[in-house]
């Protein structure tokens, strides 16, 4: 079937070739940035996807355009059925690539080398045990040290995610590009970003402006290498001069990216969000269940698309809890 790239275009002309399916809303640690202190109400099993409707629905994509998908979740090795989901993706011949906390990678190691997964976004906010357990709730940090070092020794190529925080982490910044000295990794410096139950601030942030200035300093402006970004890039790519790795900065807030995107986002429970900033959805998986044409439903969510994070086009809005509250938690959106 050739694809119909024109149900995937924008009014702003943007071409979303790049899927981005949540698997699961659970997860195995406690991020206080992705859940409430409270926890969330997880939604019923019965209407989440299965298996089959995962790979019914990304071929519906992949029919129109797509070709590159990433599995998220909550913790999207924590679905029983990863395996299978894999295997059936697989036949797609799309590009596939996971997000994970990392805990269980040495199950599942073995399933993403047989079926070519190759590329993985590890997150880890911090290189401090104590730390971690306050982050994240729970005492992992060793077994995800350990597999972050089992995908590198197993030639994955490997983008660590990193949540800036000010007052928390922030002070980790050097440490974090000190590993990409010796190891073929990417920092991934992420703005810290409003979801509902997160008790976002805006003071927390940490901007682009700040990382550099603290990295020119220590490390000097000479030995501070631009790359060139990556197309449709969230990142902006650098790497201190002779390093194995490097390091890019996802700057959301300060500095976005919406002009070149090319993303879209499928929920555990098959909507589609067509930013992540946005509280619209469309659902996918009703209609499918009822042996209905997705298409246009597809193709309605990506025209109502906004030119700027969901419509909000200065730092003021976003900063507005009336609006950036008006979401899902991360955990339910996918990472």
């Amino acid at each position: 079937m050739m694809p119909n790239n024109t149900i995937l275009t924008d009014d702003f002309g943007r071409k979303h070739n790049y899927l981005r399916i949540s698997l699961i809303e659970k997860c195995n640690l406690r991020c206080t940035y992705c859940m409430p202190a409270e926890g969330i109400a997880l939604t019923p099993k019965k209407e989440l996807m299965t298996a089959e409707e995962v790979f019914a629905i990304a071929q519906a994509f992949v029919n129109n355009g797509v070709d590159k998908i990433r599995l998220t979740g909550g913790e999207p090795l924590l679905r029983k059925d990863f395996p299978e989901i894999i295997e059936k993706l697989a036949q797609l011949e799309t590009e596939i690539s996971i997000t994970t906390n990392g805990i269980l990678i040495d199950r599942h190691i073995e399933v993403l080398k047989q079926f070519k997964v190759k590329k993985i976004n590890l997150s880890l906010d911090t290189l401090v045990s104590a730390k971690f357990n306050t982050i994240t709730l729970r005492n992992q940090f060793e077994k995800v040290i350990d597999n972050l070092h089992l995908l590198l020794n197993n030639d994955f190529k490997v983008k660590v995610n990193v949540v800036l925080i000010k007052g928390f982490n922030d002070n980790e910044i050097i440490d974090f590009i000190n590993l990409t000295e010796f190891l073929p990794i990417s920092i991934r410096f992420i703005e810290f970003m409003p979801f509902a139950g997160n008790q976002w601030d805006r003071s927390k942030m940490v901007s682009q402006s700040e990382i550099l200035d603290q990295l020119s300093a220590h490390f000097s402006e000479f030995n501070l290498e631009k790359l060139e970004d990556e197309k449709n890039f969230t990142a902006r790519e650098f790497r201190i001069k002779n390093y194995l790795g490097s390091f890019g900065i996802i700057s959301s807030i300060t500095n976005p990216f919406c002009d070149g995107c090319n993303r879209i986002r499928l929920t555990a429970n098959g909507k589609i969000k067509n930013c992540l900033f946005s509280n619209s959805e469309t659902d996918l998986l009703t209609p499918y269940r009822n042996g209905e044409a997705i298409e246009n439903n597809i193709a309605s969510a990506i025209k109502n698309k906004k030119k700027v994070r969901a419509g909000m086009t200065t730092v003021e809005e976003v900063d507005n809890p009336v609006l950036n509250q008006d979401n899902r938690s991360m955990i339910t959106i996918g990472g």
